[in-house]
């Protein structure tokens, strides 16, 4: 923002901003969104502006333009999704997270008062048309029979060679069931070598299904309850108690053939714990393949590339419609005719009109179905969060209106955000939530959070355990500064932080720290005290006020050169050394005597230029990383006479250079100041005391501080070790993260051996 490049921006999140405001409805009202209504329901959650809303209905329109012509990119279609039966929405692959389960496991599932039972693997059979022997089949999903209507085998399986080109009979609903020979699906040496086929309710009996031309019978309601397709006996009926209902019902007919452990996979969605359930929907999709092909031609070195490789090649249609109601709506309308046989939306594609608004729309309906009875109804679904973020460079900029902004701004060069986000989004079942490091929280509020989230409960004790055991007292309060420094700093690890509290409370006692300093410079200052712009190389120009203008441009220097790397933690290391070491350490220290003392006057009036070209230059340098205490403090500088001062220092130039100031100056000044700066790090002054004027309150004080210390670091040292002794610590944690705890291990054991060594000084005195 300093240099006038930063496009601000956030997405709308589009699920977890729903799924928390219909909690706080439940929690508040005791209603959920359904109780509520579409309208009131966005008017509770409603954040987004028209003219980004109006962006997002004009980037889809453009991609549909070509609907009956082969350059379409967006189109509908009725393919399989990953259903979540809570939100009932489809969500994405990245928001589905996978359990392994090795046998029979109980747990608990949205919506179920007992736990449910997976890991369980059932065999039925089903009954030939001829009457003449059955076909055993195998599932996890017996309830999904329901919807069944053919079995595989493979065509070289001898043992059902017999029954290639039969069928079976549907014990419910008498639907015959052909039995098809597939190499792709079937493998023989697997569970009895036949496979029950429901191609609107498994991914791969989805292909099957495409391959060999069949149904697709929907037995799922949006809410995971079984429809009339399912049959009269089970309609009405939750999924999981189907699946009893459906076990009993086979028993009943003599047809279960038993039951015995299972290691599966169980999908879940990350955001509200349900079970995933695979169910073919009509959706929007984007094609992806020449999009993909164009992102991976301009990737601009080879980490981007593989990066992009892992998403980009062999990449499917993204599915870009959502059925939620928090979100930008999908732009189309469906026109239903009045002679259609079919009344229902969507019941014909050739009947979707995309346009910018309902009048739009309308005039194109009447053009296309000229001299028809016809009414437009809009497509209820929103669209993915992420098509809406993905056009916020252009969106944020006033597009599609030529602004000055967009021609002065677009194309835009860096984006920040998350690397879960380029990657895989791992559910973290318990993170930190940043207000907690910001403002602080105590362990019993860190539990309440815990209490009201989707854990089941074997994780909430394991959660409870772990927070008891990291943070004993809770988490001290740390300010937004402090973490955001911190993870600046972090940024040279690894994409996966190993974050250590203590570290962004140091943080925080660092700002402390600025803030006192800079209070003490302000003294020196004076009320009377007004800048100049401009320095003049005097001779009676102190050499230790050269050298810090010096290594003030070299910190700009080198920061500037950081951030334009992407190297951050390199970035705020610098200006953190230059406020801590050079300025705090030796400049404020150097000058003091200019103050004390009367015959300093000329050098006075030098230091206190200096010092203010210090402050107002390196707050400007400091405030990407720490903005809310860098403002405060730069609003309470001086400033120089006819000169206008910003509204904020947020908008005021970056530092480039200090070469204007500069110029004239002694060029050893760099090397005195170097010199200086080692004196004051290594001299040592030893005073010969009587014992009489020992204060000895003072040293048990000492001594006191010293065993604190040592003491926290002997926790923190115990608590690494005991991670680093782990037996599953070589091979699960990644080699990057041991990296970092070795080295964070060697520097405890430093600092505590540094400790030891006080501490025997202090006894001998």
């Amino acid at each position: 923002m300093l240099c006038g490049f930063l496009v601000l921006s956030v997405d709308h999140a589009g699920i977890a901003t729903q799924i928390k405001v219909e909690d706080n409805l439940i929690c508040e009202r005791g209603m959920n969104r359904h109780d509520l209504g579409r309208e009131e329901f966005l008017q509770e959650s409603f954040t987004m502006d028209e003219p980004r809303s109006k962006a997002v209905s004009l980037s889809l329109r453009p991609l549909y333009a070509y609907t009956r012509k082969a350059l379409s990119i967006d189109y509908r279609d009725n393919r399989i999704v990953n259903w979540d039966c809570s939100l009932r929405s489809a969500v994405s692959k990245l928001e589905v997270t996978h359990i392994d389960i090795k046998e029979r496991t109980l747990l608990q599932v949205a919506g179920y008062e007992k736990p449910i039972e997976f890991g369980v693997i059932t065999s039925f059979a089903y009954p030939l048309e001829d009457g003449f022997g059955e076909v055993i089949v195998a599932t996890t999903r017996v309830e999904t029979m329901l919807g069944d209507n053919a079995i595989a085998i493979h065509p070289d399986d001898a043992r059902y060679k017999h029954l290639q080109g039969k069928f079976a009979l549907h014990p419910f609903n008498g639907r015959k069931l052909p039995i098809i020979c597939d190499e792709t699906l079937v493998d023989p040496s697997f569970g009895t070598g036949c496979v029950k086929i429901t191609p609107a309710h498994d991914h791969n009996d989805f292909e099957f299904g495409i391959r060999h031309n069949l149904r697709f019978i929907n037995i799922l309601t949006d809410d995971g309850k079984v429809n009339t397709n399912g049959g009269v006996e089970f309609a009405g009926m939750p999924r999981f108690t189907a699946r009893e209902a459906v076990l009993e019902a086979l028993t009943k007919k003599g047809l279960y053939r038993g039951d015995k452990d299972n290691e599966m996979r169980l999908e879940r969605c990350s955001r509200t714990n349900d079970v995933i359930e695979p169910m073919v929907k009509p959706q929007w999709y984007m094609k992806c393949d020449v999009m993909a092909k164009e992102a991976l031609d301009v990737a601009i070195n080879d980490d981007e590339k593989n990066i992009k490789l892992e998403w980009l090649e062999n990449i499917h249609d993204w599915c870009i419609s959502r059925q939620l109601w928090w979100g930008h709506q999908i732009p189309a309308w469906y026109v239903t005719l009045e002679e259609d046989e079919t009344k229902d939306i969507g019941s014909y594609n050739d009947h979707w009109i995309v346009a910018r608004s309902q009048e739009e729309a309308l005039k194109e309906a009447v053009l296309r179905f000229s001299g028809k009875k016809l009414e437009l109804s809009r497509d209820p679904d929103v669209l993915d969060t992420w098509f809406s973020s993905g056009i916020s460079p252009l969106s944020n900029l006033g597009w599609p209106d030529e602004t000055d902004d967009l021609k002065t701004f677009y194309r835009t060069t860096v984006l920040e955000t998350g690397h879960d986000i380029l990657f895989f989004w791992v559910a973290r079942m318990v993170m930190l939530y940043p207000l907690e490091i910001i403002e602080g929280q105590t362990l019993s509020g860190l539990f309440k959070r815990l209490e009201t989230s989707n854990l089941e409960p074997k994780m909430l004790v394991s959660a409870k355990e772990g927070h008891s055991k990291d943070s004993p007292d809770g988490i001290p309060q740390c300010g937004a500064d402090s973490l955001r420094f911190a993870l600046a700093s972090y940024t040279a690890q690894s994409d996966r932080l190993n974050m250590d509290i203590l570290r962004v409370l140091a943080y925080r006692q660092w700002c402390n720290k600025l803030w006192n300093a800079v209070r003490f410079a302000m003294l020196k200052l004076g009320d009377g005290y007004t800048p100049v712009l401009t320095l003049s190389p005097e001779e009676k120009t102190p050499m230790i006020c050269k050298w810090i203008l010096a290594s003030l441009d070299k910190a700009i220097s080198k920061t500037v050169g950081s951030l334009n790397a992407y190297e951050f933690s390199d970035a705020a290391n610098t200006v953190y050394a230059w406020w801590q070491y050079q300025f705090c350490d030796v400049y404020i220290e150097a000058i003091k005597p200019y103050f004390n003392r009367d015959e300093f006057g000329l050098e006075r009036i030098h230091a206190q230029n200096a010092l203010w070209v210090c402050l107002e230059t390196g707050l400007r340098l400091l405030h990407p990383f720490t903005p809310f205490v860098t403002e405060e403090i730069w609003q309470r500088l001086p400033w120089p006479k006819d000169c206008e001062r910003k509204a904020s220092i947020m908008i005021c130039d970056y530092p480039s250079s200090l070469e204007v100031l500069l110029r004239g100056r002694d060029e050893h000044a760099a090397l005195a100041g170097s010199v200086f700066e080692t004196v004051n790090e290594n001299l040592k002054v030893y005073l010969k005391l009587d014992e009489e004027a020992i204060d000895t309150e003072a040293e048990a004080y000492c001594q006191l501080l010293i065993l604190y210390y040592s003491i926290n670091l002997i926790r923190q040292k115990e608590k690494l070790q005991k991670i680093m002794s782990a037996s599953v610590y070589e091979e699960k944690v990644p080699a990057n993260i041991k990296e970092d705890n070795t080295t964070k291990l060697a520097k405890l054991l430093q600092e505590f051996e540094f400790l030891k060594n006080l501490e025997s000084e202090t006894l001998r005195k």
